[in-house]
């Protein structure tokens, strides 16, 4: 079910007061940089490239730190939905779609987790924030975040604009390796999304 997109807006269409532009009387909300948006898939029916588009349902979009915490706290576990699902947190306007223009000359760094609930869990928390706490310096090149759940393990996907510049795509791999912890010994791999017969052009690891 589609929840309506939440935005600084009181009940009577007045724009919220933050902090940022009235420090003495603001209201309790705390916005964010960006909004965001949830989505989440479960391609468990038979379906093709044709037809997940279909299948991807709009969650929610929030722009807020409280309203954050209230769609994350309401919905089911990353590790709870079903094997073969994705829960997807991109910028508000971006599909999580390769072929979103946003994403169709980008890539994604690519985190395997062992099928460890509480640690997957924490971890997806962990890129979670990193996002709409605009931790990355090259934040203009952050698309979104996936967390895919499978039988065999999870995976948390960071998609990045571009794929073709090694410097800020090796930086973004870092920085994710830092926020979440991952331990020097983990190779994390980075390939871009439009993989040619041969593969990949852009490949890099950190």
């Amino acid at each position: 079910m589609s929840v309506q997109s939440t935005s600084p807006t009181t009940q009577d269409q007045q724009p919220m007061k933050t902090i940022f532009n009235d420090p003495h009387d603001f209201d309790v909300k705390h916005p964010l940089q960006n909004a965001w948006t949830l989505w989440y898939d479960n391609p468990t029916k038979r379906t093709n490239t044709n037809t997940w588009s279909q299948n991807l349902r709009e969650i929610i979009t929030f722009s807020t730190v409280e309203d954050f915490w209230g769609a994350h706290n309401n919905i089911n576990r990353a590790t709870d939905i079903p094997a073969g699902a994705n829960y997807h947190l991109f910028k508000e306007g971006i599909k999580p779609m390769w072929e979103d223009v946003a994403n169709e000359h980008g890539g994604r760094w690519v985190v395997q987790l062992p099928r460890k609930p509480a640690e997957a869990n924490t971890l997806w928390l962990y890129a979670l924030l990193a996002l709409i706490g605009e931790t990355f310096e090259n934040e203009d090149d952050i698309c979104g975040v996936v967390f895919a759940c499978r039988r065999s393990q999870f995976r948390i996907s960071l998609w990045t604009r571009i794929a073709d510049n090694q410097e800020i795509c090796e930086n973004i791999g870092r920085q994710l390796r830092a926020s979440l912890n991952i331990p020097t010994q983990i190779k994390m791999e980075f390939s871009e999304h439009n993989s040619g017969d041969n593969g990949p052009k852009y490949h890099y690891f950190v």
